[in-house]
């Protein structure tokens, strides 16, 4: 009988202290919201642009010689591509990534200069999963998917204990309710993890909120057929893995739908208000609480999870109001400043 590895707090831990070791703590930044104060983790500032190099360096850290010899093999619309191609680099490790042909310019250019090999693949008729472990299999290599590897989510959870320590320091409160965007439930199931008194809600871009779904239902329920377009590549997920959804079911985690409009508003809000790029799957978490669909209250901690744009999608956000105008689109969630 094989014994799964299970991710754990120890190993969120770990994970923090190893990427400690290489970089500088992501920028925590605050707005008042309703009159009170949130942080925000800018994990959009990270060297890919996005909190994936944090699961993948975990991850590849954890191979042995032969299997940093034999090289990985991932599949990814882009941030988990950039973040296993960064570590590979730094760790002289080949990498091949399964990507969809219609993934964004910006990401896929980014893994390409980072030195990964990529497979394209079309995500309506092919299936990025069986392309990426027949590849594995027929380079004996390591498959390192995106979110359904305990060394993934105990890497991302890093994030979570890294924002508790600037709270900390900043003089804030420990963080109470921690909101972050969710496709496959990584980030969320590593910062479940890491911060077990906090309460964690998992925001979703509408159509494709399968993790709320699943956790209302008790079950894993698939997205459903035919979902509507999104702007959230970073969250097309079709079914949450097991291992995710186990230990987001087991601490309660709870999931809100937010729409494209508005998550458009919460970029230009993230744009004009705290000076940071956030690309549509990185915005889904501010756009819940701008939105008024869940308080803001002290010892909220929000997650920028990846800044990624694509320049011209991102241009035609921005131009949807002048600046003055994005006072206006959070008129409706309340003061802030």
């Amino acid at each position: 009988m094989t014994i799964v590895r299970q991710p754990t707090r120890a190993g969120v831990r770990d994970a923090a202290a190893k990427i400690a070791a290489i970089l500088p703590p992501s920028p925590l930044l605050t707005a008042s919201i309703r009159g009170v104060t949130v942080a925000f983790k800018a994990e959009c500032l990270q060297p890919v642009g996005a909190f994936k190099l944090r699961g993948a360096w975990h991850r590849l850290t954890a191979l042995d010689e032969r299997g940093r010899q034999k090289g990985v093999v991932a599949f990814s619309s882009g941030n988990h591509a950039l973040g296993i191609a960064w570590a590979a680099r730094r760790l002289g490790i080949p990498a091949v990534i399964v990507m969809p042909s219609d993934a964004p310019r910006v990401k896929r250019e980014g893994t390409l200069a980072l030195g990964a090999e990529i497979v394209a693949y079309d995500r309506r008729t092919e299936n990025r999963e069986k392309i990426a472990a027949h590849l594995a299999h027929s380079r004996d290599a390591t498959l390192v998917p995106s979110f359904d590897d305990p060394w993934v989510i105990e890497g991302q959870g890093s994030a979570a204990i890294e924002a508790a320590q600037q709270m900390s320091s900043m003089g804030l409160d420990t963080p109470k309710r921690i909101l972050l965007p969710c496709g496959g439930g990584g980030l969320a199931a590593g910062t479940a993890l890491a911060l077990s008194d906090a309460e964690v809600t998992v925001v979703e871009p509408e159509g494709w909120d399968d993790m709320r779904c699943s956790l209302e239902a008790g079950w894993i329920e698939p997205v459903g057929e035919n979902p509507p377009e999104t702007a959230c590549d970073a969250l097309m997920t079709n079914e949450v893995s097991p291992l995710t959804f186990d230990v987001l079911s087991r601490r309660g985690v709870t999931g809100i739908a937010v729409s494209e409009a508005e998550i458009r508003t919460a970029q230009r809000w993230a744009a004009f208000q705290l000076r940071v790029v956030v690309e549509p799957g990185g915005a889904v978490a501010l756009a819940a609480l701008l939105a008024g669909r869940i308080a803001a209250e002290p010892g909220m901690l929000v997650m920028l999870s990846g800044g990624n744009v694509d320049p011209d999608a991102y241009a035609g956000v921005l131009g949807e109001h002048e600046a003055p105008g994005i006072a206006e689109d959070a008129a409706a969630a309340g003061e802030y400043s």
